[in-house]
């Protein structure tokens, strides 16, 4: 994705002495030794392109591997030096290993990534225009999006209940589009001699080109919206260490930071929903987060996330009034009328170019409260259409949604209310 958002802090250099670095000169030259051992040669501007590190603060390290007799000059490429570990260096690197084999990208300090997480702390103005066009491709009436908006300006978790298909997933995906900025993803870590893995390709969306100049350690990136769902469990909340590399990776929330943390399905994790909220008393009220390393120490890292919680249970259901008073943005999002229906059928069909008229659009509505005897949820018309499209491919047919396409996709879509005998005559039926 291409973009030139404007970003929240000054644009961080790469630092040029160690002293700059703010982490141990140590941990330094364990990654440069464990990354030329995995290349097996390597020269002084590789090993500072892959390890993110000036070339000043990379010759410094090599100077200090050859005088303990880790590393050796094989020879030159061009004005480079080509070098390569000595046996005793690659035991030293194997020994190390144990302890962590990371090789990557030198990790930013504790300190350093408190500073530039504060910098980019939220500070877009909340409006119903600024919510318009973060949902521009749904279809939201503005009472909602006028009860949403006071609870998207608080600094409180936010949560969002009502029936099942009512949209509250995609609500919550789309927060994070209310912020036209971008922010800066460390790739990892240094905290209590540790290395933590930050930036998730899978979750942070990374900004391209990268500004030229940016110190690579950092990854500029749209703000992140993080979403576990009914399988989230109490550690992915915390730091897990990998024991194969010794690398610590950061908990979802701290992926999140600068941006949105949606539980979904809010209430059918495995922890209860009291001690999932228990989670966040601390981080909400501190702006601070407490991890416990796996030597039994803890660190304190910054906590800048929306919490939203998601829910198609009762609130009721979920805890006393105790419980809900906690939550003091509760937001109910409910079933669409017949004029939402028929705007989100024009949308899906105008986006797959199927031809739809008022008459059909007003079909598929009764046809679907005859079969649900339930109000109209907004994920029908997307439901029909995708089917619609599927039929038409198949049997070579106009994509026209009319009543005959409407009953089509609707013998599919709806199951059959069949009783015993009519089981076992289908059976017959389809053995026929």
């Amino acid at each position: 994705m291409s973009g030139s958002a404007e970003l929240p802090v000054n644009l961080p250099t790469a630092p040029t002495t160690v002293a700059e670095l703010g982490i141990p000169e140590t941990m330094i030259e364990d990654l440069l030794l464990q990354r030329l051992v995995l290349d097996g040669r390597s020269s002084v501007t590789r090993l500072a392109d892959a390890s993110a590190l000036s070339v000043g603060i990379v010759d410094a390290a090599v100077d200090r591997l050859r005088q303990l007799l880790m590393l050796e000059i094989q020879g030159m490429e061009g004005r480079d030096y080509v070098l390569a570990p000595t046996e005793k260096g690659k035991q030293e690197a194997t020994s190390r290993s144990l302890a962590c084999s990371y090789a990557g990208a030198a990790p930013v300090s504790l300190d350093e990534y408190q500073r530039v997480v504060d910098g980019q702390r939220r500070r877009s103005k909340v409006t119903r225009q600024v919510l318009n066009a973060a949902f521009a491709d749904m279809v939201i009436p503005d009472r909602f999006l006028d009860d949403l908006g006071p609870a998207l300006v608080s600094t409180d978790a936010l949560f969002l209940y009502g029936p099942p298909g009512t949209g509250k997933t995609s609500l919550a995906e789309r927060l994070a589009n209310m912020y036209g900025d971008v922010i800066l993803v460390p790739r990892a870590v240094e905290a209590d001699r540790q290395i933590i893995s930050v930036f998730d390709p899978a979750i942070h969306d990374v900004v391209s080109p990268q500004p030229p100049g940016l110190d690579g350690r950092w990854v500029q990136c749209r703000r992140p919206c993080v979403i576990a769902g009914g399988e989230l469990s109490e550690g992915q909340l915390e730091l897990q260490r990998d024991p194969s590399t010794g690398i610590y990776r950061a908990p979802l929330q701290m992926k999140a930071n600068n941006g949105i943390f949606v539980i979904d399905d809010f209430g059918r994790q495995r922890m209860s929903p009291e001690a999932i909220l228990n989670r966040w008393i601390v981080p909400l009220s501190r702006q601070i987060d407490f991890l416990t390393m796996a030597h039994g120490g803890s660190i304190t890292v910054p906590f800048d996330a929306k919490i939203v919680f998601s829910s198609n249970l009762r609130p009721e259901s979920l805890g006393d009034e105790a419980f809900t008073r906690r939550i003091p943005n509760k937001v109910f999002v409910g079933s669409i009328d017949d004029l939402q229906f028929d705007q989100i059928l024009a949308l899906v069909c105008k986006a797959k170019g199927i031809a739809c008229n008022q008459e059909s659009a007003d079909y598929l509505k009764g046809l679907i409260r005859q079969q649900t005897h339930a109000p109209l949820r907004p994920y029908y018309p997307a439901d029909f259409v995708k089917t619609l499209v599927s039929i038409c491919e198949y049997e070579d047919r106009p994509m026209i949604l009319d009543r005959g396409a409407i009953d089509r996709v609707a013998n599919i879509y709806f199951t059959q209310d069949l009783s015993d005998e009519g089981w076992e005559t289908a059976a017959q039926s389809i053995a026929a």
